[in-house]
């Protein structure tokens, strides 16, 4: 069962039953209180909700104390189809898709409200019709649209379902929150920069080697390490010319200030992105809750619009803590993007190595284990492998990538493929049908005269290396494309799983990687939940193969305890 949803002006709205094609079949119900009704429907029917977006409705229901089992988020499979048809950043709301369906002037989306704009709620009494109510007529025929379309893309309708399943994932996870300790966050600023310092100051290590730092060039130079112009004319002062601060150019010099400044920038990039004022602005109640935007990179992974959940540094992982009587199960996909290229290519001898714990090593035997700089057979072929799937450059890869083109040719033809399909301008799609973005204008103007060595485009780059570099993004894209499509199958698999443990929540999800707060009794049976979310997502996309998805599995307190 289907129900399609619409948020009324106030606290009420509006459900209607629609078949699994998007007719309708039933008659429209105003109701008057929306979520007691998405309530009760859930309770005894456990219908997959068809409403215009998950991150809109879900957060409110949540609050609630309601959690729905599925759902169908319209605005996530218009950029799905849209991305499909190559037509990527065209407006995808329901108002949206409705016009494109009337052949109407089609609206821009609205932007995300300000975090300091006032704002109703989606169920005030006051909020206004314009910007909290849905059209469900338009919902309807939007979604019926959205199904008709799916049905002539294969594994379409899969991946609108995992892409939804994924975004009640990221609501609830955002709802409920990853355990993390503001005292011990507090302790390791502490021991790592000194005491919080007040008035905009610097914390009293970043002051210390600011100091330092001046002092290394001399007692007639002052020089603010936050400002990457000073210090390159003080190097250039000393006789050190350099194009930049980075931190690779920097190790190349021979100067006291070096480590001195490769250590403030490591401490001050903490206190910037996870100081004390994030601590203040993200934590709460014992639990860091970001915004996921589920879809937020092309190929699929997840990005966050606050909070910086996707960047957790190591060291702060000892914060992460799971509550007293509760563990962290923490599981991650070993080889996650390798073992996705052996399924999607069906080379068998390829398959057959990544049917072993360790896909490197099983491939190592195709490479000479000698005294090569030091690397071993498995180095050699992990750098093969990361070479094939990401574009090689360097004469080792490009003679590594012969050996595996030799032994493995189908696995290297898939992603050649996919590159030469870029360099012709060319969309290229996940195993689910997640679609690249097409090539830009001013690519496809500096590709276009014949000439690949000609003179360098407006933005500096000549047409070979546009080509080569869009070459390289396709390539990657149907790997990337397709693990995403299986962290989501997976994510929507645990999901269940957990609701029939009961207490146990997903609280984090990283590309490959997941953590689970559970019950410590439990924890036994959540390890068990992932290894068999993992061998469903492999079903479901890749059907009988040999290629195994093992999950690095560990049960910790601490998520710095984990790896």
């Amino acid at each position: 069962m289907r129900i399609a949803v619409a948020a009324g002006d106030g606290r009420g709205g509006a459900l209607r039953v629609v078949a699994e094609d998007g007719a309708p079949a039933g008659g429209v119900e105003d109701v008057a209180d929306l979520v007691s009704a998405i309530a009760a429907r859930e309770r005894d029917f456990a219908p997959r909700w068809v409403w215009p977006s998950t991150a809109r409705l879900y957060p409110r229901l949540l609050e609630a104390g309601v959690r729905v089992s599925r759902c169908h988020d319209l605005e996530l499979v218009e950029s799905l189809l849209l991305g499909h048809a190559g037509r990527y950043g065209e407006p995808r709301s329901v108002r949206a898709a409705w016009a494109r369906l009337r052949g109407e002037p089609v609206p821009e989306d609205r932007p995300p409200p300000r975090e300091d704009a006032a704002q109703p709620s989606l169920f005030d009494d006051d909020a206004g019709r314009e910007e909290s109510a849905d059209d469900l007529g338009q919902i309807v025929a939007v979604h019926a649209e959205q199904q008709r379309a799916a049905a002539g893309l294969g594994g379409f309708a899969l991946l609108a379902a995992a892409e939804s399943a994924g975004s009640l994932v990221a609501a609830e996870m955002a709802h409920d929150g990853l355990p993390w300790s503001a005292a011990e966050h507090d302790a390791l600023l502490t021991e790592m920069l000194g005491p919080r310092p007040t008035g905009g100051l610097r914390p009293r290590r970043l002051q210390d080697l600011a100091d330092r730092i001046s002092a290394a060039f001399g007692p007639r130079v002052h020089v603010n390490p936050d400002s990457p112009a000073q210090i390159i004319r003080a190097f250039a002062s000393a006789g050190l010319p350099i194009p930049s601060t980075r931190a690779h150019v920097l190790r190349q010099l021979d100067h006291p200030a070096v480590p001195l400044l490769l250590e403030y920038k490591e401490l001050a990039r903490l206190h910037a992105a996870h100081g004390w004022t994030w601590l203040d602005t993200w934590v709460s109640g014992g639990r860091f809750r970001p915004e996921y935007v589920v879809g937020g990179v092309v190929s699929g992974r997840w990005a966050t619009s606050g909070g910086g959940a996707l960047q957790i540094p190591r060291v702060l992982r000892k914060a992460v803590v799971a509550d007293p009587g509760w563990a962290l199960v923490v599981a991650d996909a070993a080889q996650l993007e390798p073992r996705v290229l052996a399924a999607l290519a069906g080379d068998r001898a390829f398959s057959e190595a990544a049917a072993h714990g360790d896909l490197y090593a099983a491939l190592s035997d195709a490479f000479r284990d000698d005294a090569d700089g030091g690397r071993t057979a498995r180095d050699k072929a992990k750098i093969a492998l990361l070479s094939a799937m990401y574009g090689g450059g360097t004469a080792d890869a490009v003679q590594l990538l012969a050996v595996l083109k030799s032994r493995f040719p189908q696995a290297f033809e898939y992603v050649e493929a996919a590159a030469r399909e870029g360099e012709r301008g060319g969309l290229v799609r996940s195993r689910l049908g997640r679609t690249c973005p097409p090539p830009s204008a001013g690519w496809r103007e500096l590709t276009s005269a014949g000439d690949d060595d000609a003179a360098p485009g407006p933005r500096g780059g000549t047409a070979a290396q546009a080509l080569r570099g869009r070459g390289r993004f396709t390539r990657n894209f149907v790997v990337q494309a397709t693990a995403a499509d299986w962290a989501l199958a997976l994510l929507a698999s645990l999901r269940r799983r957990l609701t029939a443990l009961g207490p146990p929540r997903l609280v984090f999800f990283q590309h490959d990687e997941v953590i689970v707060h559970s019950p410590a009794d439990l924890a036994g049976e959540v390890a068990g939940a992932v290894r068999d979310a993992a061998l469903e997502a492999r079903g479901l996309l890749f059907g009988d193969t040999p290629v195994v998805f093992p999950m690095e599995i560990a049960v910790v307190d601490r998520y710095a305890d984990a790896k």
